[in-house]
């Protein structure tokens, strides 16, 4: 028993120190259009998967800082969505928003999200990224709840909600 219980703390300990998810939408609108409703928190309660994840009403949301682009906060605290803030700490205008997320409950992570939006033939193509640290701890959840599937379609959801959003205009 012993020595199972160390093959799986080395199996553990070689998983990666960090990880990345992404995917990605071609939205038939230019990125002008585009850029804002992800730049301003205030926009994100009409496409984001998230806002809709606590029942009508529970989610208690803050804003701070800049109303949207560099310095823009947003904190959230939710039955399912639990507590957690976001910051605009990068921005390229129609280009680019690098946003610092700090969940604290009900487990405490430290991560970054990357949205790119870049020309392509359709319109315009953009990319939501997550990543950051593996501690110990997330390496061993990562055996049970799979990163990619529990967030993937979470992320196609919001992409597909940004889309109709940006083409209705």
């Amino acid at each position: 028993l012993g020595f199972l219980v160390i093959a799986l703390l080395g199996f553990i300990a070689t998983r990666p120190d960090s990880f990345r998810l992404e995917r990605s939408t071609v939205i038939n609108a230019p990125a002008a259009t585009i850029y804002p409703l992800i730049a301003d928190f205030h926009r994100w309660t009409v496409w984001s998967p998230f806002e809709k994840m606590d029942a009508e009403g529970t989610l208690k949301r803050s804003y701070a800082g800049a109303d949207s682009g560099l310095g823009a906060k947003y904190g959230w605290e939710g039955p399912r969505t639990g507590v957690g803030a976001m910051e605009i700490v990068e921005v390229e205008t129609d280009r680019r928003v690098l946003i610092k997320l700090d969940f604290l409950k009900p487990f405490e992570a430290h991560n970054m999200a990357e949205f790119t939006l870049t020309p392509d033939a359709g319109g315009t193509r953009v990319t939501w990224a997550m990543f950051g640290p593996q501690p110990f701890v997330a390496k061993l959840m990562s055996l049970v709840f799979n990163n990619e599937k529990m967030m993937g379609p979470v992320f196609l959801d919001g992409l597909a909600a940004l889309k109709t959003v940006a083409e209705a205009g």
